[in-house]
Parts: structure tokens; C-alpha cells; sequence
């Protein structure tokens, strides 16, 4: 979703805002803008576009000050311009804005009747306009600022700076995240802990219903009831070197090709390499006593969920649920106490996943997977499984994705475990092949310049089918939103049963078919369905290992040489291959790969 940064301190602070919103690109954005406030003035400068068209207009129009706020939008309310661009101000107070005001129609309505003017279509220009109502009225800007978020329905993150005192940001949350740096003689506002990254590694993160006075000299605190807290502060582990291309083309490219270290990097997390154990000692003792898992998510984390449903139901033998997470408290699921919730987000923050975990939670426990320590679900789930993927900028998830996966497998493991049907002997094997994916992956990376010239075959493609079966299917909706998401060409994918039953119809000789198949249990079925799709005239495309590509023949147009390995792992590395194709083919069509259009990183509202 949008981006805030914001500042107070003795040093110019545009260049540092501009350098926060440089480092919250990655969650996507369209328009891009900065107020500072400079001698008694706020000065504001905005633009449509990326941040180099931003960047020109602080040239052009320089503004400086001690105290700013700046803003990446992703247009909810308005459409992508200059005039619809935070921040928005008055002439007393400027205002940066994640999130959505629900009833901003009402609320204009009163103050166009009191005589304010509007300039944008946003929903976020109620804000300003209301805050300056109430300093007009005589309240202090904190009591304005709290008498503003009383009225205001919706979810959002808010950061205010006032003309008339140039050291304070006020910082206020419901629902989006939004974190204080401390730093010495400045302090910090930011989305993430990312944006922060070059300025401190000091951070705290907003509760819900919290709001925040920051000055030079420090931060004061206050929950929804208005009174004074404390918020645990943490040492941040990113840095500005951490999400650095280094000599990668994009971060897309770069995050593929990290994911031998941080698969390896999470499974040295959970697994004991010298007894072949799973350690996941933060699960409480309940985890034997659990009767049905619902796993929820969404895009790329509900992908991993299906095929943590697949090892659970296989390996631990207990009933399990994928959900869609939008889905999943709409239709009013029946909870109960032996059941667990298991929610899975990248960024710990995605709002329809922690809407179900706060519905979830109301009856039985809850387990987030997560990959951001100190987001909401590690702090209101019952207890946490992190991915230690580092940070993922790229908007398309890759190496977030395998390291849900290869989490979600460890606690496969350690559910049968608790539940007692996997032994000694079958607990080594699954352990012993999960300490194997890094060196697979790695040479799965090799083929990277084979994919890239499979990828000339794909690009002028209009439209492209996935099938798999078991994991593999669940791997092929992946492959097929990967391809969907940065290269702009429609794909879809299908249970590979499921062609004969319609799908089948779409088959020509102009739509190519990606086959996951690796030759495990399922095999001869994937391979009798991929006899059918040729025998229409598709361009089969099969990713299988040298078993599977000798069973099949000359009938693939082209085939993608996967490692043997152990059918535990296979969705951990076949997940590669459909990343290269899909990044291969996006860069050969042009498309902005790291920021694809009209998608964001994290999506903090409904």
C-alpha cells in the first residue's frame, strides 16, 4: 500500500525524506509528494509518476525546513495525479495518509456547509481540512488531531506536521502500520522499518488506537484512551545496504536468486542438522490436541497455505482448510476451541488476513507465519512462525513464498510428530530432504539462461495455461499469477483433471501450457492430461526431472530438467522455474518488473 516517512530534527529534512521514499518503493505507488515546514510556512511539493519526476520538481522548486512529511500513494480514492497527491494541506497543517476514510462523503459534505473548499478527490482531504476546524476553534493542534480521529471511520496511518510549531509530527494508527525511529536530537515516523533503515535501527511500532507526539528531544505516546504508554523498542535488522540491487537488473532478479540462503537460512531456524529434528519450541504444548487447520491467506501466501493443506493431510494426518482470507469471515466459518488458525503474511500486515485472525482468535488459537518481526499478527496471534527471508521488495513474492514453504513444511513435520504418526526413522527422511532444497536450488538457478531463451518463445503469447496436480497444482496457480502479475499476459491455471471439464476448450496451437510434473505419485495422470492438451495443438512446455521427461517423450515442445528429488520438497523447487519464466518474459516485454502497475507489496486495507 502507500508509503509515509516523516522528520523532525536539525538537519534539512527533504533529502531524507526523499532517500525514505526511495527505500518504500517497493510497496508499489503512482504519485509521490513532500511538505516541510519553513519559517512558519508549510512548503509542499508533489508529483504524478515516479519519484524522479519528484525529484525534478524539488529541483526546480526547492523547499526546505527542519520537520517534513512525504508520501508514496497508490490511488483508492482518485485517480493517479499531481492534485489527488499527498500530502494534503491547509494553510495551518499538511497531511500524509495510508489506508481508507469510510466516511469521507459525510464528512466533506459538513465542512463544504461550514464554508471549506476542496481540491482533490481523495478521501484523505477531509483530514486537513477538519484538523484546521478544529484549530480554528481554538484547540491545541493535539487536541484537534484527536478530535479529528474521533469522527473518522475506516482504516488508516496519519502523519501531521503544523505550521505553527515546526518541531512536531504527530503520528496517529487504526489498522496500516506505522513505526517511531528514535534517533539523537530527531525522531522518526515510517510505514516499515525499511523506510527507516537509513536513519535509525532504534524502532517501535504503533499499537491500534495509538498516537504519537514526536519532537527533536523524544516521543510521547498515548493509546486510545488517551493515555501514556510504552512501546517496546527494537533493533531493527535491516539496513540500506540490505535492499541494495547490488548487480542484479531488478530486485525481482536478485530476491530469486537469495533463495538457496534463506530457505537454508529458515531451515537452520527449525530443523537439528545433527539428529534430523524439527525444534519449533515457541509452538505451545495445544499443538498435539488440534483436531482441523484452516490455513489463511492471500495471492502468493494462500498458494503456500494449499500446499501446507496437502503436507498436513499427507504427513501429519490432520484435516486441513485453505482459505481465501477476504473470503474467510464473510461466510461465517464454524470455530472451535481443538481447531487452529494458521494465517500466513509477508508482511505481518496484510488487513483482510488479520481481519481473519482477530475473527479466528475470538474462539480458538491462532499461529501467524510471518516474515516482519513486530508486525500486528506477531503481536495478537497466539504464537508466531517466522520466515527469515529478509526484506522483499519486489512486489511479486518470490523468496517470501519458499520461505513459507519450507516453514509450513517443518511444521508439517512437527505436527505428525505431536500426533504421533510419523516415527523416528520417517521424521529423519523428511528432515534429511529439506536440508537438501538449497543445493537443489541452487542448481536449479543454473538454468537461468535457458529460461530467459524459453522466455522468447512466451513473450508475444496472449494467453497461457498452468496444470498440475497435488503440490503441483497449487504451484501452477502460482506459476500462472507470477505471469499474470509482471508481464501482463492472462494465465490461468488448472487442477490438471479439471482440463476435460471445460478448460480443455480454450487449447490451440497459440497457447502455451506449462506442465508441472514432477515424477512422483501422480505422475501418469499429469502425463495422460498432457497427451490430451498436445493432442489439441498446445505448445506443452514440461517441468519435470529426467524421469518424468523420458516417460514423456518427444510430445513436450520443451522441457525444463528438474533435479530429482524427494516428493516432499518438489513445491520448494519447482517454485523457481515458474519465477524465471515469468521474470524472463517480463523483462524481454518491457514491463516494470519491481513495480508492476496497479498492484502494492503490502495491502493494508480491505
Amino acid at each position: 500500500m502507500c508509503g509515509i516517512i516523516g522528520i523532525t530534527g536539525s538537519k534539512d529534512a527533504a533529502p531524507l525524506i526523499l532517500g525514505g521514499l526511495k527505500r518504500l518503493e517497493y510497496r508499489g505507488y503512482d504519485s509521490a509528494g513532500i511538505a516541510t515546514i519553513d519559517g512558519g510556512k508549510i512548503q509542499r511539493v508533489r508529483a504524478e509518476g515516479k519519484l524522479i519526476n519528484l525529484e525534478k520538481a524539488i529541483t526546480s522548486n526547492p523547499i526546505k525546513g527542519l520537520t517534513a512529511i512525504g508520501h508514496t500513494r497508490w490511488a483508492t480514492h482518485g485517480s493517479p495525479s499531481e492534485t489527488n497527491a499527498h500530502p494534503h494541506a491547509t494553510e495551518k497543517v499538511a497531511v500524509v495518509h495510508n489506508g481508507i476514510i469510510e466516511n469521507f462523503r459525510a464528512l466533506r459534505l459538513e465542512l463544504e456547509g461550514l464554508g471549506y473548499s476542496f481540491c482533490s478527490r481523495t478521501d484523505t482531504e477531509v483530514v486537513p481540512m477538519l484538523v484546521t476546524h478544529y484549530l480554528k476553534e481554538g484547540l491545541s493542534p493535539q487536541d484537534a488531531v484527536v478530535m479529528t480521529l474521533s469522527r473518522l471511520h475506516g482504516a488508516f496511518a496519519l502523519a501531521f506536521i503544523f505550521a505553527d510549531i515546526p518541531g512536531l509530527v504527530i503520528g496517529a494508527r487504526n489498522g496500516p502500520p506505522l513505526a517511531v525511529g528514535y534517533g539523537k536530537g530527531e525522531m522518526f515516523l515510517g510505514s516499515d522499518a525499511i523506510a527507516l533503515a537509513h536513519l535509525t535501527s532504534r524502532i517501535a511500532y504503533l499499537e491500534d488506537g495509538d498516537w504519537a507526539e514526536l519532537t527533536p528531544g523524544g516521543v510521547t505516546i498515548r493509546d486510545a484512551a488517551g493515555q501514556v504508554v510504552a512501546r517496546p523498542i527494537i533493533e531493527s535488522a535491516y539496513s540500506g545496504s540490505m535492499v541494495a540491487k547490488d548487480s542484479y537488473q531488478h530486485f525481482m532478479e536478485k530476491e530469486i536468486h537469495e533463495q538457496p540462503g534463506v530457505v537454508g537460512e529458515t531451515l537452520k531456524m527449525y530443523i537439528n542438522a545433527v539428529d534430523l529434528s524439527i525444534n519449533m519450541s515457541e509452538l505451545p504444548i495445544f499443538l498435539r490436541d488440534v483436531e482441523r487447520v484452516q490455513l489463511i491467506a492471500c495471492g502468493t501466501a494462500y498458494y503456500a497455505g494449499l500446499v501446507g493443506k496437502y503436507w498436513l493431510e499427507t504427513v501429519a494426518k490432520v484435516p486441513a482448510d485453505a482459505d481465501i482470507a477476504s473470503e474467510y469471515r464473510y461466510r461465517a466459518p464454524l470455530l472451535d476451541k481443538k481447531g487452529l488458525a494458521v494465517v500466513i503474511s509477508q508482511s505481518g500486515e496484510t488487513a483482510d488476513t488479520l481481519a481473519a485472525l482477530r475473527y479466528a482468535r475470538q474462539a480458538q488459537p491462532t499461529l501467524a507465519v510471518v516474515n516482519v518481526p513486530g508486525s500486528t499478527m506477531t503481536r495478537e496471534a497466539s504464537a508466531v512462525l517466522y520466515t527469515y527471508a529478509g526484506p522483499e521488495i519486489g512486489v511479486a513474492s518470490t523468496k517470501a513464498f519458499t520461505t513459507q514453504l519450507a516453514t509450513l513444511a517443518c511444521f508439517s513435520v512437527a505436527m505428525g510428530v505431536a500426533r504421533g504418526v510419523i516415527d523416528g526413522t520417517q521424521r529423519q527422511e523428511l528432515c534429511k530432504s529439506l536440508l537438501e532444497v538449497p543445493g537443489l536450488m541452487s542448481e536449479i538457478l543454473k538454468l537461468d539462461r535457458a529460461m530467459q531463451a524459453l522466455a522468447h518463445n512466451l513473450m508475444h503469447a496472449r494467453d497461457m495455461l498452468y496444470i498440475g496436480r497435488g503440490t503441483s497444482f497449487a504451484l501452477a496457480m502460482e506459476g500462472a499469477l507470477k505471469m499474470k502479475e509482471i508481464s501482463y499476459i492472462h494465465a490461468e491455471a488448472y487442477a490438471a483433471g479439471e482440463l476435460k471439464h471445460g478448460p480443455i476448450a480454450l487449447i490451440d496451437e497459440d497457447v502455451p501450457i506449462i506442465v508441472l510434473a514432477p515424477s512422483d505419485a501422480l505422475f501418469d495422470k499429469t502425463a495422460s492430461n498432457l497427451q490430451e492438451a498436445a493432442a489439441r495443438g498446445g505448445k506443452i512446455i514440461l517441468i519435470s526431472d529426467q524421469k518424468g521427461i523420458d516417460a514423456i517423450g518427444d510430445v513436450p515442445n520443451a522441457v525444463i530438467k528438474m533435479p530429482e528429488a524427494h516428493p516432499f520438497i518438489t513445491p520448494l523447487l519447482y517454485a523457481l522455474p515458474v519465477q524465471m519464466l515469468a521474470y524472463h518474459t517480463a523483462v524481454l516485454k518491457g514491463t516494470d518488473v519491481d513495480q508492476p502497475r496497479n498492484l502494492a507489496k503490502s495491502v493494508t486495507v480491505e
